[in-house]
């Protein structure tokens, strides 16, 4: 899939952070205690479990599941020990091992005998134990992923694995699993209604990316051939009028415009005429981003929100709310503020390839459950997909498709 390719390039250009933080939790503890079940008393049934001659599989997340897709190496055969002959010209065989059976130094013959078994090429392994949830708890927490969702992640992820040996990469299969299972319920596609235009409210704060992802949608919306116009509703900064523009020409989208200062509900108005009188599909409105003053920025939505509703009194059928993954826990702030003064159907994430705290999407998920329908991962009109929950999440944890 290239977007995941791409997505996972650039999250990661900047957040290999969350990944090389796993790998030091795992490191930092690898094989402080004997390994579980091991124990001198029962060196016997262990030559029955085949040794893992390739690089083991993400399936298997704990290390006691016994592997038997390798043929096993024949364990050496307790024969009498030859006796030494002085003048004799024959090479001693290789490897003349005497059979394992009373080791006096068990707890070091235990590395050489997990050598044997996973080809000497074993990834360090820590138990999972309550230290190593804690310490996970703080990694996903300076991921932004928000005290409370780290707190149940790292439970569901202790279940069955807890006092269990464990790699990085199992921890890592584990954690995207978990991530995917939180993300899946929201990850949906904008919906598209019958109603022609199809109103499209986009909102966020100034700077979060509502002007580039406005003209990423469009580009989009007009290649899967639909019509679109679009409103710049931020008559108040004339910067954020001339970038619509260019993403409009980019787009091969009409932008509407009005003199800077004007009432953003005439501008929408006369938007929502041009659109229906030119049959066009979609109109999407771009608006402003103040939040220093709450109250007129309430009252200026309202206001278009009452104009359109004029023309279609379902409108607008989809308000947007575009974050920028760069702001971290701030984020949820803007989603309970901008839930108050517009209704929000849906969330598109921007600048992830800007962050290593791509995790506060998770903590989104989990504490308001609604829709993502896109997140970006840069500044180049195709930079915008549909959200896929696993691909996200194997993307944050720094695994491969």
């Amino acid at each position: 899939m290239s977007f995941f390719k791409k997505m996972r390039e650039k999250m990661f250009r900047s957040s290999d952070r969350l990944s090389e933080d796993l790998d030091a939790l795992v490191e930092e503890g690898a094989d402080t205690e004997p390994a579980p079940r091991q124990t001198e008393a029962e060196p016997a049934p262990e030559p029955a479990l085949a040794p893992q001659t390739q690089p083991r599989t993400p399936a298997p997340l704990i290390l006691d599941t016994p592997v038997t897709d390798a043929a096993p190496t024949p364990p050496p055969v307790a024969e009498p020990a030859p006796t030494p002959a002085a003048d004799s010209d024959e090479p001693a065989p290789p490897h003349p091992e005497p059979a394992p059976t009373a080791d006096p130094n068990p707890e070091q013959r235990r590395p050489g005998f997990f050598g044997r078994i996973f080809g000497q090429t074993e990834e360090p392994r820590r138990i999972l134990d309550d230290a190593m949830l804690e310490s996970l708890e703080e990694v996903l927490i300076q991921a932004d992923m928000g005290v409370e969702t780290a707190l149940r992640v790292t439970a569901n992820i202790a279940e069955g694995r807890y006092g269990r040996r464990v790699s990085s990469r199992e921890i890592k299969e584990a954690l995207a699993s978990e991530i995917a299972r939180i993300l899946d319920p929201v990850a949906r596609p904008m919906p598209l209604y019958p109603s022609r235009p199809q109103v499209v409210l986009v909102v966020g704060v100034n700077g979060s990316g509502k002007t580039t992802t406005i003209g990423k949608l469009a580009s989009q919306f007009r290649a899967a051939g639909k019509s679109v116009v679009i409103a710049a509703g931020d008559t108040f900064r004339a910067a954020a009028v001339e970038q619509l523009q260019v993403w409009g020409k980019r787009a091969g989208v009409p932008v509407l415009t009005a003199p800077e200062g004007s009432d953003p509900a005439s501008l929408a108005f006369d938007a929502m005429t041009k659109a229906q009188a030119e049959g066009a599909d979609l109109l999407m409105i771009d608006t402003a981003g103040r939040l220093q003053n709450r109250a007129d920025l309430m009252e200026e939505l309202a206001k278009i929100v009452r104009v359109i509703r004029k023309k279609d009194p379902d409108a607008p059928h989809n308000t947007l709310l575009v974050l920028d993954a760069t702001t971290g826990q701030n984020a949820l702030n803007q989603v309970e503020i901008f839930r108050k003064l517009a209704d929000v159907s849906g969330l598109v994430m921007t600048k992830l390839d800007g962050t290593a705290k791509g995790g506060v999407l998770v903590a989104l998920a989990d504490r308001f459950g609604l829709p993502i329908h896109a997140i970006g991962v840069g500044e180049q009109i195709d930079d915008l997909a549909p959200f896929d929950p696993e691909d996200f999440a194997r993307a944050l944890m720094g695994l491969d498709d």
